[in-house]
């Protein structure tokens, strides 16, 4: 549990109410099925095709059958945008228009803060070094690349060829040597003393989705590798998570997201009217990453190096997208190793006729498999009939595995029925394969507060069953049970027993026990077993007390049972002890 209490359940309670959690989710989830109370969309925090993630606007919780994942509005906020507890209460406080209460409780809120104000100005320094006489070099290396439009919109800049300007810069507005070194900025010498991290490079500041810099990304000007330096992961940076330009890619009205590789190609690509050009940051591409464009649009274009590392990037990034149910094309250039290569040559128009013509994921991949064998041989048609076979057997559609088996087939020069056939055979060996795997994974011991079977989480079920309702009554009907005959101690499950000493506690003081004023005293784990446990079928009103009674009789029933078989296993070691008298094995 965490173990600051910063705001009041108040404060708290009113931000939940002007942040009703349908409206929240719905602006980054597409909420497309109902179910009695419950709307449901596909899960922003794990890849599935068919929607298990339901938002409960009466009880203002979300819960994810798939992964497990809930909470409350504020818990969705933080998992979404990657922030703490008190941070997140800040964002939907200003998305409410809400005054935060002033509180020193935080104690990563001040260097969270202060490293992006560092960032901050640390930006406008590598601007105004680019922008002035002795940025030269940078200016040259942006005119030659025709991006001199995009200097002020990206915040361009340039680190100096020098081992100390940015931090003498820094020191002088009053940042500590420890904060330069935290934020990523400066490195510590052999002698001890600091010298800049980032020096004689074009330097594009990282810029998340709120506005704020986050870190950096420095092409070098001249030789030497490696070609391009990132930020190292800090307090607010995550390269992992991040992506360049996503804050002006959202606002495109292009409807897609055009996924290219390196900063470069992203600014030519703005450059040249495609607003929507990301970039991953010195990592192929994550499935955080994926997940993060999938809050923006439905559909990537992937316009990566023509090479055979960016070819090769173009399958990964394929498959991490696939289960996010994206539609995704791949540009393949013609003639140029990138895109920006292609526009010099070619100009803009001449690539939005590519992007227009691109392929879907399906027909570039079957492309790139027909390439890799020689379809004049038997040896080569019966490579690539196993490999298109292994690709379309993945796909989730029987129209789409007609299709494009009908096409492989005659690539390969097989009848029809005998390529289906084999699809068919790789389905059912995946299919096998599957099973096993998760027969596999469900004998696996799993912790209590994940999302698996009461079988698999508890010991003992028939006690956790009624602990579990003590907790969902407790929360829903506080009122009626001012004070229970139970302590935490008497739970068989240590996650039931905590998060029920923790919500008895706040009853008997006449606390607020909903998941928003929770949130802050609860970890992650915690607020997922909790919703989980509050979204099932409710008892009503009017048979709360029996209902708890009942539960209670079985938890001590359960108690006695433990006790009694623990009182059998003494006495029997206390009979082996004394060297079988009165004993006799079997």
């Amino acid at each position: 549990m965490s173990t600051y209490m910063p705001f009041s359940d108040d404060f708290l309670e009113e931000l939940s109410r002007r942040n009703d959690i349908v409206d929240v989710v719905s602006s980054y989830v597409p909420l497309t099925k109902r179910s009695g109370v419950n709307q449901f969309g596909l899960c922003p925090f794990h890849g599935e095709k068919t929607p298990s993630f339901a938002v409960n606007g009466e009880k203002q919780i979300y819960h994810c059958f798939g992964c497990g994942k809930g909470g409350s509005v504020i818990n969705f906020i933080m998992e979404i945008e990657n922030l703490s507890f008190p941070d997140a209460v800040r964002f939907l406080a200003k998305r409410a228009g809400m005054e935060v209460p002033e509180d020193d409780h935080d104690p990563g809120r001040g260097k969270r803060t202060r490293m992006l104000e560092l960032n901050r100005d640390a930006a406008r320094f590598f601007h105004a070094q680019l922008m002035a006489d002795t940025g030269r070099a940078g200016q040259d290396y942006v005119a030659r690349r025709g991006i001199v439009n995009m200097v002020k919109p990206f915040g361009l800049g340039l680190a100096p060829d020098s081992w100390q300007s940015l931090a003498d810069a820094m020191t002088r507005k009053g940042y500590s040597r420890q904060e330069l070194l935290d934020a990523g900025l400066a490195r510590v010498g052999k002698n001890g003393g600091l010298y800049d991290y980032f020096r004689n490079r074009l330097m594009f500041p990282v810029i998340d989705v709120r506005g704020s810099v986050i870190g950096f990304s420095g092409r070098i000007l001249g030789d030497g590798e490696p070609k391009y330096l990132n930020s190292p992961d800090t307090l607010v940076y995550s390269k992992s998570r991040s992506l360049f330009a996503l804050n002006l890619a959202k606002k495109s009205k292009s409807g897609y997201i055009l996924l290219a590789e390196g900063n470069i190609d992203v600014v030519s690509l703005h450059q040249a009217g495609f607003d929507s050009a990301v970039a991953s940051l010195g990592t192929s591409l994550t499935p955080d990453q994926a997940r993060l464009m999938s809050r923006y649009t439905s559909q990537v274009v992937i316009a990566y190096d023509n090479d055979a590392a960016g070819q090769k990037a173009a399958q990964r990034a394929i498959g991490i997208l696939q289960p996010l149910d994206l539609k995704i094309k791949v540009v393949q250039i013609p003639g140029a190793k990138d895109p920006d290569e292609f526009i010099q040559a070619n100009g803009p128009q001449a690539f939005r006729d590519l992007l227009e013509r691109s392929g879907n994921q399906v027909e570039y991949r079957l492309e790139k498999t027909a390439a890799e064998f020689d379809l004049a041989t038997d040896a080569g048609r019966v490579g690539y009939l196993k490999a298109s076979a292994k690709l379309i057997a993945s796909l989730p559609g029987s129209v789409e595995r007609e299709i494009y088996g009908l096409r492989a087939a005659e690539k390969a020069g097989v009848s029809r029925d005998a390529f289906l056939g084999e699809v068919a055979r790789i389905r059912r060996q995946n299919a096998s394969a599957a099973r096993k795997q998760r027969d596999k994974d469900a004998s696996a011991p799993l912790r209590a507060a994940q999302p698996a079977s009461r079988e698999l989480r508890y010991e003992n079920v028939r006690s956790a069953v009624a602990e579990e309702g003590v907790l969902n009554l407790l929360c829903r009907f506080p009122e009626q049970f001012g004070a229970l005959p139970l302590t935490g101690a008497d739970f068989t499950s240590p996650a039931l027993g905590g998060l029920y000493d923790a919500v008895a506690q706040r009853v008997r003081h006449g606390r607020s026990v909903s998941l928003a004023a929770l949130g802050q005293q609860f970890s992650q784990d915690e607020l997922t077993l909790l919703a989980d446990i509050l979204q099932r079928d409710e008892i009503p009103p009017e048979a709360a007390r029996q209902a708890m009674d009942d539960y209670i009789s079985k938890i001590r029933a359960e108690k006695d049972k433990a006790s009694r078989a623990d009182d059998l296993r003494e006495y029997a070691e206390k009979l082996k002890r004394t060297k079988g008298y009165g004993y006799k094995d079997g």
